[in-house]
């Protein structure tokens, strides 16, 4: 697929010279680091250095005083307390760290995850209930709740209250709960709006501490589940973000709870844990459960007491992500095949495809695939429930959640971001969704969203980079959305000869920018369609990141090839 190569804007030369000299940094980095809005030593000291205490006040946030007072409340009268949470990494995470918190304080807790399948996205009927069968007077929601008015009115009716901590976007109506924590409403002045949803448990759990003068040290306890949140449910890795990215990678590679340790023990052993360990190996398999059978079965691993039964959860759980490795592949080939059949599909701004039979749990995944081969708005849907439900991605520059709500007239659920969403509606509406859909994005999205984009932060020669200059490189990490790690260029490079195809068309390198210079080794994913051009020495330029590469104990510096472009 044909990419577009953009450079971003580099920096006034003044401001670099200066900070370069303040920071001791040379200017390639402290460009980088300009970029990246990080323009004075206070601001790039807080960047290499996030602090604990750079977390902000939990009470800055609207509700919280109502939302401590009612957990207050329910405890004195030994209320049951039930902590309720999405079936996703972020829900299950949210859950594990305030459920965890509470119930050593406070034995009247439980915890429940809705079922994919049965009760769909968010707050159910069905839960509430169940929580008013039980004897539960608070539900505290977590990554999800903002758009439940109705349910929230009707657990109201019910004698049940809610606590709501989401960081979905309002809309305009909020529900009518005890408290809702949620940075994103107007009238919220909170300093930093972009949360996960387990971000906005920790800031509940950070706030019951200070009021009742818990050491904070008991708190950071849950930061290696803050991190698993922040890297999987994509929330920009910035301010607060950063701060539990950085500290719960640590704490993940040094004390991780029971149940992320026995997940780990399955996975190379490396010198310290990156954004991609988790986004690649921990999020699917927290999600596979959910996803297969059961997410209840994620919380258990992520709150277990003990090594144990960490192991065994932690075999089911890896159980079931094979099971939906094998639905994924199984479904995406169907879905190329259904796109191949279709004369009109090259015709269209976006992809929808449905059909009953695949499986709920894996058709977001799908969405996924489709975009890397397509890159346009895609939709996947089955049905459940004699309903259509999907999950939707989007690509870059395109507002896929406005895209949606454009067609809410007919569907019964939707909700989401910018990039991703699910929704339902009646499969008698799913023609007319369908082709209003269609009409919406090709009338919205502007033609450069329609393919792929490099956005390269600067143009180098490969002779930059030195170990020195990868040491310094580290610690602009925990990478990921608003602080993705640094992309460069490099103009007429070469193989030295050794070019081979491994895995599934990946490109394997030794490359050099001049007679006698320095060889790097490289790998290019996906690009195994360049390999006869590469192997006759053919100069050309690369887009890439650098990394280290581990393998057999051994560590190397590896350039990780995003394009290859030749003359």
């Amino acid at each position: 697929m044909t990419k577009r190569w953009i450079p971003k804007i580099q920096p006034d030369k003044n401001i670099v010279e200066e900070l370069s000299k303040a920071i001791n940094l040379n200017k390639v980095l402290t460009s980088i680091l300009v970029q990246r809005g990080m323009d004075t030593f206070e601001k790039a000291k807080k960047f290499f250095r996030p602090q604990i205490a750079d977390l902000h006040d939990p009470f800055l946030m609207k509700g919280m005083d109502k939302a401590i007072v009612r957990i207050n409340e329910a405890i004195e009268k030994n209320q049951k307390i039930l902590i309720y949470g999405d079936y996703d990494v972020d829900g299950t995470t949210a859950v594990a760290t305030v459920y965890s918190f509470l119930v050593e304080r406070y034995p009247n807790v439980d915890f429940y995850i809705p079922d994919r399948y049965t009760e769909g996205y968010g707050i159910s009927f069905m839960s509430i209930d169940w929580a008013r069968n039980n004897s539960f007077s608070l539900i505290i929601a977590l990554d999800c709740g903002i758009k439940s008015i109705d349910k929230v009115t009707y657990a109201k009716d019910q004698g049940v209250d809610f606590i709501i901590c989401d960081h979905h976007l309002p809309g305009d109506e909020i529900p009518e709960a005890i408290a809702v924590l949620n940075p994103k409403q107007k009238d919220c002045t909170y300093p930093f709006k972009e949360l996960s949803g387990c971000g906005i448990g920790y800031k509940l759990i950070q706030a019951y501490a200070m009021h009742h003068e818990i050491s904070p040290k008991e708190v950071e306890r849950y930061l290696d589940l803050g991190a698993v949140s922040v890297a999987s449910d994509l929330v920009p890795i910035l301010d607060e973000n950063r701060v539990m990215a950085h500290y719960g990678l640590k704490r993940l590679k040094e004390n991780p709870n029971n149940g992320l340790k026995a997940l780990l023990e399955a996975y190379p052993e490396k010198p310290e844990y990156g954004v991609n360990d988790i986004v690649f190996f921990i999020g699917p398999r927290i999600n596979a459960a959910g996803r297969i059978a059961d997410a209840k079965d994620s919380v258990r691993l992520m709150t277990s007491a003990g090594e144990d039964e960490a192991r065994t959860i932690a075999h089911q759980v890896n159980q079931h992500n094979n099971e939906r490795r094998n639905f994924d592949q199984t479904i995406t080939e169907h879905a190329f095949e259904l796109i191949a059949k279709d004369p009109d599909f090259i015709n269209r701004k976006s992809t929808i495809l449905f059909h009953k039979e695949w499986h709920k749990g894996v058709i977001g995944i799908v969405a996924s695939r489709l975009i890397e081969k397509f890159y346009r708005p895609t939709i996947i849907l089955t049905e459940s429930n004699g309903m259509a439900t999907g999950s939707a991605r989007s690509v870059d520059g395109f507002d896929l959640y406005s895209a949606i709500e454009t067609c809410s007239d007919l569907l019964d659920q939707y909700g989401g971001h910018t990039h991703a969403a699910g929704l339902t509606l009646k499969l008698e509406n799913l023609p007319l969704f369908i082709e209003k859909f269609e009409k919406v994005v090709a009338k919205n999205i502007e033609h450069r969203s329609l393919t792929p984009e490099i956005e390269y932060d600067m143009e180098i020669d490969l002779r930059t980079i030195t170990p020195k200059f990868f040491n310094v490189l580290k610690q602009f990490s925990p990478f990921g959305p608003g602080n993705q790690n640094p992309v460069f260029m490099s103009k007429n490079v070469w193989d030295v000869g050794d070019v081979t195809i491994v895995g599934n068309n990946h490109l394997k390198l030794s490359l050099t920018q001049e007679n006698g210079g320095r060889i790097f080794k490289a790998i290019a994913f996906g690009l195994g369609e360049h390999y006869e051009k590469v192997a006759q020495g053919i100069s050309f330029d690369i887009c890439y990141t650098i990394e280290e590469n581990h393998f057999n104990g051994h560590v190397n510096l590896q350039l990780n090839i995003k394009d290859i472009l030749f003359k």
